[in-house]
């Protein structure tokens, strides 16, 4: 696998953060396995390649978001070394990206999707841009999910919640409308080629 972040080329602090945040994302994932059977820490580094070869994205404070942007989700007793890597304002972020039932270590209820929908219309421009590459991620590996159910649950919020945001933000900046482009053309090729 390639580095999990280019961070030796930014300029300070992003070079200290890169660093700090590549050697979080190998402690944060290690030993977590994603339901297709692959080493979780592959996703957010598919994330981050897509974030920056695919929607055109630079910032360096956007692809360390994006390398993280799951570590609550599976890791949320992380959330004290994460701070003090990267500081309070950045785990502010990730706990806005991320579902409350996850963060509550609870199972899901029927009123979290509600929940979900609300804090995804407050997410900043930079955190829009991670959630849709990472949509684009899990939809290029649905494919892979022995779960029919989940595929299906997937491609309804996709319809009903991700693709209308993307419409949303594209207007927001290139990368936005890059990633509203990339989301609806992988949404018809997984629908196309009959995934669920």
């Amino acid at each position: 696998m390639k580095p999990l972040l280019d961070w030796e080329s930014w300029p300070e602090p992003y070079r200290t953060q890169g660093r700090r945040t590549a050697d979080l994302a190998t402690a944060v994932y290690a030993g977590h396995v994603r339901d297709q059977g692959s080493p979780y820490l592959e996703h957010p580094a598919r994330v981050v390649a897509i974030l920056h070869e695919e929607f055109g994205v630079t910032d360096p404070h956007i692809l360390i978001l994006g390398l993280l942007h799951d570590a609550l989700e599976v890791s949320p007793e992380s959330e004290p070394a994460i701070s003090a890597g990267l500081g309070a304002n950045f785990v502010r972020q990730l706990r806005a990206m991320t579902p409350d039932h996850r963060l509550e270590l609870r199972p899901k209820r029927p009123e979290d999707a509600c929940v979900w929908h609300e804090k995804l219309n407050k997410l900043d421009a930079s955190e829009i841009l991670v959630r849709l590459a990472d949509r684009v991620d899990n939809l290029r590996d649905l494919s892979n999910s022995p779960s029919l159910q989940r595929r299906s649950r997937f491609l309804d919020a996709l319809t009903e919640t991700y693709i209308p945001l993307s419409a949303q933000a594209r207007d927001l900046s290139p990368s936005h409308r890059r990633a509203h482009q990339f989301l609806t053309e992988e949404h018809q090729r997984v629908t196309g080629a009959g995934i669920i």
